[in-house]
């Protein structure tokens, strides 16, 4: 099968077309023919290596894993014999064992059934933007209908699905953006859209009850100003400006800033499971979240995308067609 291998660290340049063998499955997983993958900036970071405190993790000198990418939609063609939720012709989505390539071994619990209104490029840009919503959202920040939302990075994958998922959960969101997503996050359901580039949100007086924090371009003493007395910040922003640690610092100073007081800090680590994403499937047949495409991209131009990703501009989600 054709597949994007890469054997060191560095920009796109790392990532080539090569034929290499299918992945074998275990007991209790399946085989996917993938049809689209998505792309994240997670898959970005993993290819340049950074954060370099992550390194044990992705591996010291080269990727431990040759082939990357996560999301994943597409038909399943061979399941394990302890498998009991799908079997071959299942169209799904999901994460899996490196997607960008034309079959890949995924778990039978990271991933659900496509939700019938997608083509699988839509499905492709769900699972991990979408869970990271969801959970950062309904989990850490134990949003209840009618409270005030603040979505800081909101034209981006994360921030596309936050918007609307909090609308789905009755709150009033507020979604901060660049001049040219102000009209994207209307029709996305954004009550309020406050453009970036000409107004300070942390400066406006107004308080919100939850603030998920895509960008980390404020810091946590300003963000805290603009919560309310019981409200949660969630900072999802990666700041991989500092190659060692990225957010990891930021971080730790907001569990100390965090310490005293009714707010609350709601740092989080996705978990990719069945439930959550049927919980989405139910959400997108039902006209309440619709994914944002960015651009899409052939498989031979998978670099493309993924640079494109770490530029950090896309409008929604990029996905890789296969």
């Amino acid at each position: 099968m054709q597949a994007i291998v890469q054997d060191r660290y560095g920009s796109g340049e790392a990532l080539e077309l090569r034929e290499i063998d299918r992945p074998a499955i275990g007991e209790h997983q399946v085989l996917v023919r993938v049809c689209a993958a998505g792309v994240n900036p997670a898959d970005w970071a993993v290819m340049s290596g950074l954060p370099y405190i992550a390194r044990p993790v992705y591996g010291l000198r080269r990727p431990k894993t040759g082939v990357r990418g996560t999301d994943v939609a597409g038909e399943i063609v061979e399941v394990g014999s302890g498998v009991t939720r799908f079997q071959p012709g299942d169209e799904v989505f999901g994460a899996s064992t490196g997607s960008y390539a034309e079959y890949a071994a995924a778990s039978e619990d990271a991933l659900a059934l496509k939700p019938a209104t997608l083509t699988f490029e839509q499905a492709a840009t769900v699972p991990m933007a979408g869970l990271v919503a969801l959970q950062a959202i309904r989990d850490r920040g134990g949003l209840r209908a009618g409270q005030r939302v603040l979505i800081n990075g909101a034209s981006g994958g994360i921030g596309t699905f936050a918007v609307q998922i909090a609308k789905a959960y009755g709150a009033e969101v507020t979604a901060v953006t660049s001049t040219r997503n102000a009209d994207l996050m209307r029709s996305l359901g954004a009550d309020h859209v406050i453009d970036y580039t000409s107004e300070d949100f942390t400066r406006s007086g107004t308080r919100y009850d939850v603030i998920l924090d895509n960008v980390s371009n404020h810091s946590l003493s300003r963000l805290r100003g603009v919560l309310t007395a019981t409200g949660v910040l969630i900072p999802n922003g990666g700041n991989f400006g500092n190659r060692w640690f990225a957010s990891a610092g930021r971080l730790l100073r907001g569990a100390v800033l965090f310490r005293i007081g009714g707010q609350k800090l709601g740092n989080f680590l996705v978990s990719t499971n069945h439930a959550d994403l049927v919980v989405l499937k139910d959400l997108i047949e039902a006209g309440k979240v619709i994914p944002v495409v960015d651009r899409t991209y052939p498989l031979s131009r998978t670099a493309e995308a993924v640079d494109r990703i770490g530029g950090g501009h896309a409008r929604g989600k990029v996905v890789i067609t296969v």
